[in-house]
C-alpha cells in the first residue's frame, strides 16, 4: 500500500457530507471514479479537473480498491 498516495485522500465531516475528497478540495473520490467509469482516461480527467494531479487520480483508484478489498466470511 502506498501511504503517500492515500494521504491525498481526506475525509472531513464538514465537507461534502463527509465523503472522501482529494487533498481537502471539494473534488470527491467518486467524482474522479465516475469520470473514469464513463470512459475518460487519466489525461482527460486532468483536463476536466485542472486542480487535480496524476497522483490524485492514482490515489482515488487505490482508495477505492482498498475499500472494496475485504473478505466475506461464511458462517
Amino acid at each position: 500500500m502506498n501511504n503517500s498516495l492515500l494521504s491525498r485522500i481526506t475525509i472531513d465531516p464538514a465537507q461534502c457530507g463527509g465523503r472522501p475528497c482529494i487533498r481537502g478540495m471539494r473534488i470527491r473520490v467518486v467524482d474522479v471514479l465516475d469520470l473514469m467509469a464513463q470512459g475518460l482516461g487519466t489525461q482527460e480527467v486532468l483536463e476536466e479537473m485542472p486542480d487535480l494531479e496524476l497522483e490524485d487520480i492514482l490515489a482515488a483508484l487505490q482508495f477505492a480498491a482498498r475499500r472494496l478489498d475485504h473478505p466475506v466470511l461464511a458462517a
